[in-house]
């Protein structure tokens, strides 16, 4: 029989990694610390990340060694730590942490349904596993699909083809990575979005991407992920970009699998 998947992104969804308040600190004192004075290293990278994104460039703009190695070229200084060395580091609580801690317990509860589960992330395996590892997430899934697994990274579906079976369903918080991946890939997409308002969380999850409010919170989450790209003034959300539900947390998902496993 045909594996059925539900795939999940990681960061923002699942998890909160140390990068933001942990690794990409001390990369930056690091940074200043070999020139002698304040240099914002973090925007540098971040830029690039962008500019790779852009371009179509998945597995590269993930890559943040390789990125802070030719920044420190650039600059004519040592490349003096290693990220993947930081992120273990920084792997324990409270640096890193579950969203919602039944997730584990949901994540099996999935699986005894007869599911196949994966994490679709554009973190690389490197960067991810010593999280997942900590935050016991690591077992919870049958695979972990990452750009410099797959070749790409979201939204491009290819990403996908790791995954022999059918993709049932994606779970993500980016409407620019995990819900155009997921319509694209005729799958159910699934939009975590926990700060819903209470008049919003009332409604159903399938009903709330065609509610008023929620559309302006969509719309809004559109504008902050085009990030540099101003060109975006659409007033109608693209449909590619709409979610076929928005649950305010995972345990919302349970109710769907029925219906999924015999769709």
């Amino acid at each position: 029989m045909s594996r059925r998947w539900i795939t999940f992104d990681l960061d923002g969804t699942l998890m909160q990694n140390p990068f933001s308040k942990w690794v990409f600190p001390e990369i930056a004192a690091a940074v200043s610390g070999q020139l002698g004075q304040s240099y914002d290293s973090v925007s540098a990278l971040t830029a690039e990340h962008e500019r790779r994104m852009e371009q179509g460039r998945y597995v590269e703009a993930y890559d943040w060694d390789e990125m802070l190695a030719r920044l420190c070229q650039e600059l004519g200084i040592e490349k003096s730590v290693d990220i993947e060395e930081l992120v273990q580091k920084h792997s324990i609580s409270p640096k890193v942490y579950l969203l919602e801690p039944e997730i584990p317990q949901l994540l099996l509860e999935m699986k005894a349904q007869g599911y196949a589960l994966a994490a679709v992330t554009n973190g690389f395996y490197k960067y991810q596993a010593p999280v997942m590892q900590a935050l016991s997430l690591l077992d919870c899934f049958d695979e972990v699909v990452t750009p410099e697994r797959a070749g790409t990274g979201k939204p491009d579906t290819v990403i996908l083809d790791m995954l022999a079976g059918k993709v049932v369903a994606h779970v993500g918080d980016r409407l620019d990575h995990d819900i155009l991946l997921a319509n694209r890939a005729n799958a159910v997409s699934v939009l975590i979005e926990r700060g819903l308002s209470q008049r919003a969380s009332s409604l159903f999850p399938v009903q709330r991407p065609h509610d008023d409010e929620v559309v302006q919170v969509l719309q809004e989450k559109r504008r902050k992920e085009s990030g540099r790209m101003q060109g975006i003034t659409e007033t109608v959300l693209p449909s590619e970009y709409r979610p076929t539900i928005v649950i305010r947390s995972i345990q919302e998902l349970m109710p769907f699998l029925k219906e999924w496993k015999g769709g």
